[in-house]
Protein backbone atom coordinates (compact mmCIF):
# COMPACT_ATOMS: atom_id res chain seq x y z
CA UNK A 1 0.00 0.00 0.00
CA UNK A 2 1.48 3.61 -0.76
CA UNK A 3 2.66 5.93 1.86
CA UNK A 4 0.28 8.61 2.53
CA UNK A 5 0.64 12.18 3.59
CA UNK A 6 -2.87 11.92 5.34
CA UNK A 7 -3.05 8.42 6.70
CA UNK A 8 -0.26 7.09 8.79
CA UNK A 9 -0.10 3.66 10.00
CA UNK A 10 2.57 3.19 12.64
CA UNK A 11 2.51 -0.25 12.64
CA UNK A 12 1.32 -1.97 9.13
CA UNK A 13 -0.79 -5.48 9.71
CA UNK A 14 -1.14 -7.33 6.65
CA UNK A 15 -2.75 -9.70 8.82
CA UNK A 16 -5.63 -6.83 10.14
CA UNK A 17 -9.26 -7.90 9.71
CA UNK A 18 -10.42 -4.20 10.74
CA UNK A 19 -9.25 -0.47 10.69
CA UNK A 20 -9.18 2.31 13.41
CA UNK A 21 -9.14 5.32 12.00
CA UNK A 22 -8.44 8.32 13.98
CA UNK A 23 -8.97 12.17 13.74
CA UNK A 24 -7.14 14.43 16.32
CA UNK A 25 -8.34 17.25 18.47
CA UNK A 26 -7.58 20.94 17.93
CA UNK A 27 -4.36 21.86 17.11
CA UNK A 28 -3.20 18.20 17.53
CA UNK A 29 -1.33 15.65 15.05
CA UNK A 30 -1.05 11.77 14.78
CA UNK A 31 1.96 12.24 17.53
CA UNK A 32 -0.78 12.67 20.41
CA UNK A 33 -1.76 8.91 19.30
CA UNK A 34 2.07 7.88 19.62
CA UNK A 35 1.06 4.95 22.80
CA UNK A 36 -2.11 4.17 21.32
CA UNK A 37 -1.36 0.91 18.47
CA UNK A 38 0.29 -1.35 21.52
CA UNK A 39 -3.12 -0.61 23.81
CA UNK A 40 -5.30 -1.61 21.24
CA UNK A 41 -6.47 -5.40 19.48
CA UNK A 42 -3.96 -6.90 17.22
CA UNK A 43 -6.16 -7.30 14.60
CA UNK A 44 -7.25 -4.12 14.03
CA UNK A 45 -4.63 -2.00 12.34
CA UNK A 46 -4.31 1.92 13.76
CA UNK A 47 -4.47 4.34 11.53
CA UNK A 48 -3.99 8.11 12.42
CA UNK A 49 -5.03 11.22 10.15
CA UNK A 50 -2.63 14.16 9.88
CA UNK A 51 -4.88 17.17 8.64
CA UNK A 52 -3.64 19.55 6.06
CA UNK A 53 -1.01 22.33 7.95
CA UNK A 54 -0.58 20.10 11.00
CA UNK A 55 2.59 18.44 11.74
CA UNK A 56 4.47 16.93 8.68
CA UNK A 57 2.56 18.67 7.10
CA UNK A 58 2.62 21.81 8.38
CA UNK A 59 3.41 23.74 4.95
CA UNK A 60 0.11 23.11 3.88
CA UNK A 61 -2.80 25.75 3.71
CA UNK A 62 -4.89 24.29 7.05
CA UNK A 63 -8.61 24.04 6.03
CA UNK A 64 -11.23 25.61 8.44
CA UNK A 65 -14.12 24.27 6.26
CA UNK A 66 -15.63 21.28 8.37
CA UNK A 67 -17.55 20.38 5.10
CA UNK A 68 -14.34 21.32 2.92
CA UNK A 69 -12.26 18.81 4.89
CA UNK A 70 -14.46 15.55 4.85
CA UNK A 71 -14.58 15.87 1.31
CA UNK A 72 -10.98 15.75 0.99
CA UNK A 73 -11.00 13.24 4.04
CA UNK A 74 -13.19 10.99 1.95
CA UNK A 75 -11.45 10.64 -1.56
CA UNK A 76 -7.82 10.17 0.61
CA UNK A 77 -9.29 7.52 2.56
CA UNK A 78 -11.20 5.27 0.14
CA UNK A 79 -8.41 3.47 -0.71
CA UNK A 80 -8.03 1.55 2.45
CA UNK A 81 -11.58 1.41 3.47
CA UNK A 82 -11.55 -2.23 1.96
CA UNK A 83 -11.83 -3.60 5.73
CA UNK A 84 -14.70 -3.03 8.07
CA UNK A 85 -13.64 0.03 9.35
CA UNK A 86 -14.57 2.48 12.69
CA UNK A 87 -13.58 6.06 12.78
CA UNK A 88 -12.55 7.57 15.92
CA UNK A 89 -12.47 11.82 17.11
CA UNK A 90 -11.59 14.05 20.44
CA UNK A 91 -13.55 16.99 20.28
CA UNK A 92 -13.05 18.72 17.19
CA UNK A 93 -11.98 15.35 15.78
CA UNK A 94 -15.74 13.93 16.68
CA UNK A 95 -17.02 16.73 14.66
CA UNK A 96 -14.65 16.06 11.55
CA UNK A 97 -15.42 11.77 12.22
CA UNK A 98 -19.30 12.44 12.44
CA UNK A 99 -19.05 14.32 9.37
CA UNK A 100 -16.70 11.94 7.04
CA UNK A 101 -19.08 8.93 8.38
CA UNK A 102 -21.84 11.07 6.39
CA UNK A 103 -19.99 12.40 3.72
CA UNK A 104 -18.67 8.55 2.84
CA UNK A 105 -23.02 7.13 2.87
CA UNK A 106 -23.50 10.63 0.65
CA UNK A 107 -20.84 9.88 -2.12
CA UNK A 108 -21.79 6.16 -2.14
CA UNK A 109 -18.70 4.65 -0.71
CA UNK A 110 -18.32 2.22 1.66
CA UNK A 111 -18.93 3.70 5.39
CA UNK A 112 -17.56 2.61 9.11
CA UNK A 113 -19.58 0.34 11.27
CA UNK A 114 -19.00 2.66 14.13
CA UNK A 115 -18.15 5.86 14.97
CA UNK A 116 -16.86 6.30 18.43
CA UNK A 117 -16.87 10.01 19.56
CA UNK A 118 -14.99 11.44 22.89
CA UNK A 119 -15.10 15.30 24.14
CA UNK A 120 -17.83 16.37 22.23
CA UNK A 121 -21.69 16.62 22.38
CA UNK A 122 -24.18 15.75 19.52
CA UNK A 123 -23.69 18.30 16.44
CA UNK A 124 -26.85 19.90 16.49
CA UNK A 125 -25.03 21.28 20.32
CA UNK A 126 -21.68 22.11 18.72
CA UNK A 127 -22.88 25.72 17.82
CA UNK A 128 -24.02 26.57 21.63
CA UNK A 129 -20.21 26.59 22.69
CA UNK A 130 -18.33 30.27 23.31
CA UNK A 131 -16.56 31.83 20.16
CA UNK A 132 -12.77 32.31 21.20
CA UNK A 133 -11.67 31.37 17.26
CA UNK A 134 -11.33 35.37 16.52
CA UNK A 135 -10.01 36.33 20.15
CA UNK A 136 -7.08 38.69 20.65
CA UNK A 137 -3.99 36.05 21.45
CA UNK A 138 -4.01 36.79 25.34
CA UNK A 139 -8.10 35.83 25.65
CA UNK A 140 -7.19 32.90 22.95
CA UNK A 141 -4.57 31.53 25.11
CA UNK A 142 -6.54 31.55 28.22
CA UNK A 143 -9.40 29.90 26.40
CA UNK A 144 -6.58 26.78 25.80
CA UNK A 145 -5.67 27.22 29.41
CA UNK A 146 -9.15 26.66 30.91
CA UNK A 147 -9.19 23.41 28.48
CA UNK A 148 -6.35 22.12 30.44
CA UNK A 149 -5.20 20.42 27.35
CA UNK A 150 -1.65 22.18 26.64
CA UNK A 151 1.03 21.79 29.13
CA UNK A 152 1.64 25.47 31.18
CA UNK A 153 5.29 25.81 29.72
CA UNK A 154 4.09 25.57 26.41
CA UNK A 155 1.12 28.10 26.58
CA UNK A 156 3.96 30.28 28.02
CA UNK A 157 6.72 30.03 25.27
CA UNK A 158 5.60 32.89 23.02
CA UNK A 159 7.63 31.45 19.87
CA UNK A 160 6.08 28.42 19.80
CA UNK A 161 2.71 29.83 20.21
CA UNK A 162 3.15 32.04 17.97
CA UNK A 163 3.52 29.09 15.61
CA UNK A 164 0.64 27.28 17.34
CA UNK A 165 -1.95 29.65 17.47
CA UNK A 166 -2.79 30.27 13.31
CA UNK A 167 -3.32 26.32 13.19
CA UNK A 168 -5.31 26.68 16.61
CA UNK A 169 -7.83 29.20 15.34
CA UNK A 170 -8.12 27.28 12.12
CA UNK A 171 -9.31 23.92 13.71
CA UNK A 172 -11.28 26.38 16.28
CA UNK A 173 -13.38 27.59 13.53
CA UNK A 174 -14.71 24.45 12.11
CA UNK A 175 -16.49 24.00 15.18
CA UNK A 176 -17.72 27.56 15.34
CA UNK A 177 -18.16 27.64 11.54
CA UNK A 178 -19.71 24.37 11.99
CA UNK A 179 -23.58 24.51 9.84
CA UNK A 180 -25.74 21.58 10.59
CA UNK A 181 -27.79 20.14 8.58
CA UNK A 182 -29.89 17.59 9.44
CA UNK A 183 -29.95 13.94 7.53
CA UNK A 184 -31.21 10.89 8.38
CA UNK A 185 -29.50 8.84 11.37
CA UNK A 186 -26.26 7.05 10.35
CA UNK A 187 -26.58 2.96 10.50
CA UNK A 188 -23.03 3.30 12.35
CA UNK A 189 -23.23 2.36 15.75
CA UNK A 190 -21.98 5.17 18.43
CA UNK A 191 -20.06 5.24 20.97
CA UNK A 192 -19.76 8.60 22.83
CA UNK A 193 -16.72 8.47 25.74
CA UNK A 194 -17.21 11.59 27.69
CA UNK A 195 -14.96 12.85 30.49
CA UNK A 196 -16.87 12.70 34.11
CA UNK A 197 -15.85 16.10 35.21
CA UNK A 198 -15.63 17.79 31.83
CA UNK A 199 -17.97 20.65 32.58
CA UNK A 200 -17.93 22.10 28.67
CA UNK A 201 -19.68 18.38 27.57
CA UNK A 202 -22.26 17.57 29.96
CA UNK A 203 -23.30 13.63 29.92
CA UNK A 204 -26.68 15.36 28.67
CA UNK A 205 -25.03 16.34 25.08
CA UNK A 206 -23.33 13.06 25.07
CA UNK A 207 -26.82 11.74 25.14
CA UNK A 208 -28.09 13.49 22.44
CA UNK A 209 -25.77 11.27 20.36
CA UNK A 210 -28.44 8.55 20.57
CA UNK A 211 -30.64 10.33 17.68
CA UNK A 212 -28.01 10.16 15.28
CA UNK A 213 -27.88 6.37 14.83
CA UNK A 214 -30.09 3.86 14.01
CA UNK A 215 -27.70 1.22 15.51
CA UNK A 216 -26.81 0.09 18.99
CA UNK A 217 -25.87 3.27 21.07
CA UNK A 218 -23.89 3.46 24.49
CA UNK A 219 -21.98 6.21 26.56
CA UNK A 220 -18.52 5.25 28.34
CA UNK A 221 -17.68 7.77 31.11
CA UNK A 222 -13.95 8.34 31.86
CA UNK A 223 -12.62 10.03 34.87
CA UNK A 224 -11.33 13.25 34.02
CA UNK A 225 -11.52 16.58 32.08
CA UNK A 226 -12.04 17.65 28.72
CA UNK A 227 -8.64 15.78 28.14
CA UNK A 228 -9.04 12.57 29.99
CA UNK A 229 -7.82 10.34 26.82
CA UNK A 230 -4.49 11.43 28.15
CA UNK A 231 -4.86 12.41 32.07
CA UNK A 232 -6.79 8.58 32.31
CA UNK A 233 -4.64 7.21 29.26
CA UNK A 234 -4.16 3.71 30.55
CA UNK A 235 -8.37 3.52 31.46
CA UNK A 236 -9.57 4.64 28.09
CA UNK A 237 -7.00 2.52 26.05
CA UNK A 238 -8.53 -0.14 27.93
CA UNK A 239 -11.95 0.42 27.70
CA UNK A 240 -11.67 1.74 24.03
CA UNK A 241 -9.99 -2.15 23.18
CA UNK A 242 -12.96 -3.84 24.93
CA UNK A 243 -15.21 -1.29 22.60
CA UNK A 244 -13.19 -2.74 19.19
CA UNK A 245 -13.29 -6.25 20.45
CA UNK A 246 -17.00 -6.04 20.47
CA UNK A 247 -17.87 -3.65 17.72
CA UNK A 248 -15.61 -5.99 15.35
CA UNK A 249 -16.57 -8.99 16.67
CA UNK A 250 -20.44 -8.39 16.32
CA UNK A 251 -19.31 -6.77 12.86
Amino acid sequence: MEPSRTIHRPRPNPRASARLFCIPYAGGTVNIFRTWPLSLPRHVEFCAIELPGHGARMREPSIADCENLVKRLAIEMSAMTDLPFALYGHSMGALVAFELARELRRTGRKVPIYLIISGFGAPELSTRGPQTAHLPDDQFIEALRKLEGTPPEVLANRELMQLMLPILRTDFAIVEKYLWREEPPLQSGIVAFGGAHDSSVPREHLEAWRAHTAGDFAIRLIPGGHFFIHSAEPLFLGVMSEELQRIFAAG
